[in-house]
């Protein structure tokens, strides 16, 4: 009987611990990334400095700072790492933009990259895009995938409580997303990769169970494991289906018509639980809804800083920043009129 396989792009080595960024050169030379450390480093300002002092064990490397999550500082970090053909591999150490950024540069110029998070504030530190800023707006780019993904518990516990529940709010809208994108299969005839669904579903399911916070490292390694999941998805599902569905085209409208009141991954977790309750799923919306009471993310337009008409117009408007994918706010296709009715509805649920 004939045996059948498919070929998955995954990091070759994950690791989520304290001390990660010390374990830098046994990484490299056991992953065959780079046997004589011979790397560039990306740092971004501030915390890069610190981690910089940190690097002696890899006495080769040579360390970029740049100033991390716009198009411009992607294409200055490739400008200066094309000559150096001594470069095995390239490593970023930071926050979300910072890895975006040496994600694009790596892309660009055919070189391996390594993604060393000291924040989670959201997955894309194992995904294959670059979310980077291009003429005053975000745009997504397709990039290949860290070969390899650490996340270093010594820093994370020192990052802004607010990038972390951003972190937290990523990971959770996985589970709208997920729902999505099986009502696209169900509606559409979408095609829907299962095992990226579940690995998705999985991570989300993790962390919206889980008991601890962020102050709590077994809570952060757990939000760092479905980060990295909800990246390794979209890169097998080869979109973005299993971690982005209404709940990401809320936060994207509120950026557009509110921009400022919270971070991309609280926006989007409040987008999942209007989406869930959408949906009909009550189970889901007050297991959704205990979560991020627990973890700090706001649950209403009043806790997001605005009335309940002004989120029913921006959630009215989400479907216009993707067009093309359907979700339940196509599925329903409810006006601002009806939204508003339906968040009144799902604020006198909320526990």
């Amino acid at each position: 009987m004939p045996t059948f396989a498919r070929t998955v792009l995954a990091p070759i080595t994950v690791e989520v611990s304290a001390g990660a960024v010390a374990r830098l050169p046994e990484l490299l030379a056991d992953s065959r990334i780079s046997s004589g450390g011979r790397v560039a480093v990306a740092l971004g300002p501030g915390l890069g400095e610190t981690i910089a002092a940190e690097l002696d064990h890899l006495p080769d490397a040579t360390v970029h700072t740049v100033k991390p999550g716009s198009l411009d500082s992607a294409k200055e970090l490739t400008r200066r790492l094309r000559d150096d053909h001594r470069v095995d591999a390239l490593v970023g150490i930071g926050g979300g933009k910072l890895l975006d950024t040496a994600k694009w540069a790596a892309s660009d110029l055919g070189l391996p990259m390594v993604s060393v998070a000291t924040s989670l504030a959201h997955d894309g530190l194992a995904s294959p895009t670059a979310s980077l800023e291009r003429d005053g707006v975000s745009v997504s780019y397709g990039v290949h995938p860290p070969l390899a993904v650490l996340a270093d518990l010594d820093f994370i516990r020192q990052a802004p409580a607010h990038q972390l529940r951003s972190g937290i709010g990523d990971a959770l809208t996985n589970l709208s997303a997920v729902a999505d994108w099986q009502l696209s299969h169900e509606v559409n005839g979408e095609p829907v990769d299962g095992l990226a669904a579940a690995i998705a579903r999985t991570g989300a399911e993790a962390v919206l169970r889980h008991p601890g916070g962020i102050g709590d490292d077994a809570f952060l390694s757990t939000l760092a494991d479905a980060l990295i999941q909800g990246g390794l998805a979209s890169s097998m599902a080869g979109s973005s289906r299993p971690c982005s569905g209404g709940c990401h085209e809320i936060a994207h409208a509120l950026e557009a018509l509110h921009p400022g009141l919270a971070t991309h991954g609280a926006e989007g977790a409040l987008g999942a639980l209007v989406c869930t309750w959408l949906r009909g799923d009550l189970a889901l919306f007050k297991e959704l809804s205990a979560a991020m009471r627990r973890h700090g993310l706001p649950r209403t337009a009043d806790e997001l800083g605005l009335n309940t008409a002004e989120l029913a117009t921006a959630v009215a408007y989400a479907p216009r920043t993707r067009p093309g994918r359907y979700t339940i706010l196509e599925h329903r296709e409810l006006d601002s009129v009806a939204l508003e009715r339906h968040l009144t509805e799902m604020m006198h649920e909320l526990d």
